[in-house]
């Protein structure tokens, strides 16, 4: 009750009352900042019949105090008043409802967390809660809704581990032009559009086998935070629509995720330059390039398609418009190779510029190989000799040098041709 004429009454919350929970915490604020909880949460709070109870005065739902019950604990998500009412003991009253509905539910412990000077701090004080100074409140809004999550499983994707941005060694040439072209758009729109800037929704990464491309790929998704969903042309093909239904029917699944990185390698296999008389592989990068025109037609997105063979790629394919950066990604530089070998190799007497020098045009596979071909040959002679072997430097030479590379010459060079034909930056 309030007090004089001005009156109210104490109810459970109905499902009709849910338009009127809406306009009440749209006005209820009393301060610039965001509630602990979003109304979403507080929406699956009532529609799951947590408890809740409303003020009404004449025909009109004026107050609304709603929970969320954990065990024998229960959290007040929200407490929002018509402005008309403040300062009245509605606050309050919908307090002492609310806690006497939350103790017959075995609830023996009540936290609230509110803005200071939000609408309801003096009610919760009145209403017996101690406040609690000087803490740190932290957020972290995952990438993903439940429904989401069902969607990303059923396509076989994932959110990838953080930290892959920055477990890429060297490269820093590279991925300062990734972060800068790429990732800061993508995960700053607001502060992009500001400046004019559209965020990329398709890129390109191409370069020579083994030289990281879906490693890149994997750590862009990493570093947004998105889910990652890689496309296998090999296993796409739909029945008699075969390769193009297939395509359609992963990127209309795709659609249905928030944000979200997708990526083809070898999409030479699906993009290919159409020949006149190759009907099947026309459909399939016509159907590529249908998908990719809606794809861009949604923020939150982007595509990377990775090849080994950009000049194999069919022109339409990638014209402006289409993918915002064709990016070369090529083999480890000294800096990189130098990363790589550190993280390898714990023996800080291995002369580490030797290896660097001997490694030049080396992929990141071909070093991991050659690391652990030494480290197979250090664990037998341990074994032979019931003596702990360790490696030298001239043990790793003589492994380099016996290991075949998996660029050849003549790949380096089509790379530095291709970068000058095809990059797009």
């Amino acid at each position: 009750m309030a007090d004089g004429v001005m009156t109210w009454h104490i109810r459970d919350f109905a499902p009709e009352d849910l338009e009127a929970a809406l306009r009440l915490d749209a006005v209820s604020a009393t301060t610039d900042h965001q509630p602990l909880f979003d109304f979403s949460d507080v929406v699956t709070s009532l529609q799951e019949r947590h408890p809740a109870v409303v003020a009404v005065a004449g025909n009109a739902v004026v107050g609304v105090a709603i929970s969320r019950v954990d065990a024998d604990r229960a959290w007040v998500l929200r407490l929002s008043l018509d402005p008309v009412w403040r300062g009245k003991g509605m606050g309050s009253d919908l307090l002492g409802v609310l806690e006497h509905r939350l103790l017959a539910r075995g609830v023996r412990k009540i936290t609230a967390m509110l803005p200071d000077g939000e609408t309801g701090t003096a009610a919760f004080v009145n209403s017996g809660f101690v406040q609690r100074k000087a803490i740190a409140h932290f957020d972290k809004h995952e990438p993903m809704s439940p429904r989401s999550a069902s969607v990303l499983a059923r396509l076989g994707g994932e959110v990838p581990a953080a930290g892959l941005w920055q477990q890429i060694a060297g490269m820093v040439a590279e991925k300062d032009l990734i972060e800068r072209r790429v990732v800061l758009p993508l995960s700053q729109p607001g502060l992009a559009a500001e400046h004019g800037v559209v965020p990329p929704h398709a890129i390109v990464l191409f370069g020579p086998p083994g030289t990281g491309k879906t490693t890149f790929a994997r750590a862009i998704a990493s570093r947004l935070g998105w889910p990652f969903v890689e496309l296998f042309p090999s296993r796409l093909s739909v029945g008699d629509g075969g390769l193009a239904a297939g395509l359609n029917e992963a990127f209309t699944g795709v659609a249905e995720l928030d944000n979200v990185v997708v990526f083809i390698d070898e999409v030479e296999e699906v993009a290919s330059r159409r020949g006149p008389h190759s009907p099947a592989a026309t459909a399939v990068v016509n159907e590529l390039l249908k998908c990719l025109v809606q794809f861009r037609d949604r923020a939150g997105r982007l595509l990377i398609c990775a090849t080994n063979s950009v000049g194999d790629l069919d022109a339409a394919f990638l014209r402006h418009g289409r993918f915002d950066y064709v990016m070369p990604i090529g083999p480890p530089d000294d800096q990189a190779r130098d990363a790589l070998w550190r993280r390898l190799i714990a023996d800080t007497g291995i002369d580490m510029a030797a290896l660097i020098a001997a490694t030049r045009g080396y992929t990141p596979a071909d070093i991991t190989h050659a690391a652990r071909a030494v480290a197979q040959a250090s664990f037998e002679r341990t074994v032979d000799s019931g003596v702990r072997s360790r490696a030298d430097t001239p043990d790793y030479l003589r492994v380099i040098e016996s290991t075949r590379p998996t660029l050849t010459a003549d790949q380096v060079t089509q790379f530095d041709a291709d970068i000058d034909t095809y990059a797009r930056v």
